[in-house]
This record gives structure tokens, C-alpha cells and sequence, in this order.
């Protein structure tokens, strides 16, 4: 079964804003600019996450990838989700592309940090869902030897497009832009190392 969650209340952290942005000690005109850019966003945020648990072994996974080998010893399961924020911040990141490169800059800075945001709100939340197990932090097509044409498969099983409007091209990029894959490895506590 697929469950899909919509979370309203998102907020991306502002020394997040500014490493993405690359400014990590922001003068007071970045400061104001990304405030600035916060506020044109409210609201405009469609953050949604679907995702199911999966019996491992699952047959989708590169059998021959040492990161998911180590990654995934002792977990009997896992979560597999996709996320996303929502095309208004793609539009917004274009249309200030061609009239503010700044202000593009931290849209792109605030999608950014607002994506991962959500993948950490989400994985908060099923960590106490599924307590007392561990869940280990989460895993994308892409890191280590994982390659990202798994991406086919999850979008295939979640069925990313209808669930939340996210959609996988021939070269494997998501749109929206500001989008997550990802599996979590879950530890039962008599399965724990």
C-alpha cells in the first residue's frame, strides 16, 4: 500500500538558506534579500511525500552494490519514499533567472534547504512511528555505487507521478526539480548491531 502525507508548515532553516546559497555569514542586505524571498514563497510550498515499506530482500536492488550491501546489514525492511516541494519553486527559480540572478540564487538556496527539510520532518516522523525500531538515516539512487536508474523502479512502485505530482525523465532528473528518492533501513531492536 501506498501512503501519501502533505505537510503544510515547512520552514526551511535560514543558515541553511545560506550554505546553499553559499554565504554562510550573511551581511545584512543577503539577510533581508533571502527574508525577502521567504516571504514571496509562503505559502506557495507543496510539500508531499509518498512511500511504502518493502520486505527485504527486495529484487529491484543492484545486487552487486557494496554501499547498499553495508548500508542495509541488519535491516529486514525498508521504507522507500519520494518527496517533493512542488513546482512553484522551480517557476519562481526561472522567472528571477532571467530578472534577478540574486534572488534566483536564493530561491534556489530556499528550495534546497526546503527539500531536505521535509526528508528530515519525514524521517522524524516515521522514526516514532516505527519506535522502538532504528531507522538509519536515509539512502538515494546515486550515493556510492548505487546507480541512478533505480530511480525507474520507485517511481514505478510509488507511483510518484499521480501520488504527488512527481515525474522521472529519460535522464533520470525529477520534476520538480526540488525532489527526493530515497529508501531507510529498519533495524528491529532484535536485529540491531
Amino acid at each position: 500500500m501506498i501512503h501519501t502525507y502533505t505537510y503544510t508548515r515547512i520552514s526551511p532553516p535560514l543558515r541553511e538558506i545560506c550554505r546553499y546559497a553559499g554565504c554562510p555569514e550573511p551581511g545584512e542586505a543577503e539577510t533581508a534579500q533571502i527574508h525577502a524571498c521567504l516571504a514571496e514563497a509562503e505559502g506557495k510550498l507543496a510539500c508531499r511525500v509518498c512511500f511504502t515499506e518493502l520486505p527485504l530482500p527486495w529484487d529491484k536492488l543492484p545486487a552487486d552494490s557494496r554501499s547498499l550491501q553495508v548500508y542495509l546489514t541488519g535491516c529486514s525492511r525498508i521504507l522507500l519514499f519520494g518527496a517533493t516541494i512542488g513546482l512553484e519553486t522551480d517557476r519562481l527559480i526561472a522567472r528571477y533567472g532571467r530578472i534577478s540572478p540574486v534572488k534566483s540564487l536564493f530561491f534556489q538556496a530556499i528550495g534546497a534547504a526546503a527539500i531536505e527539510e521535509l526528508c528530515d520532518t519525514f524521517c522524524r516522523d516515521m522514526e516514532q512511528a516505527y519506535a522502538p525500531a532504528r531507522l538509519k538515516p536515509r539512502f538515494s539512487p546515486g550515493y556510492g555505487d548505487v546507480p541512478l536508474t533505480l530511480q525507474r523502479d520507485i517511481f514505478a512502485l510509488l507511483d510518484c507521478p499521480r501520488k504527488i505530482g512527481l515525474t522521472l525523465n529519460e535522464s533520470m532528473l525529477m520534476s520538480p526539480g526540488k525532489s527526493v528518492t530515497a529508501l531507510v533501513g529498519i533495524q528491529d531492536p532484535s536485529e540491531t548491531i
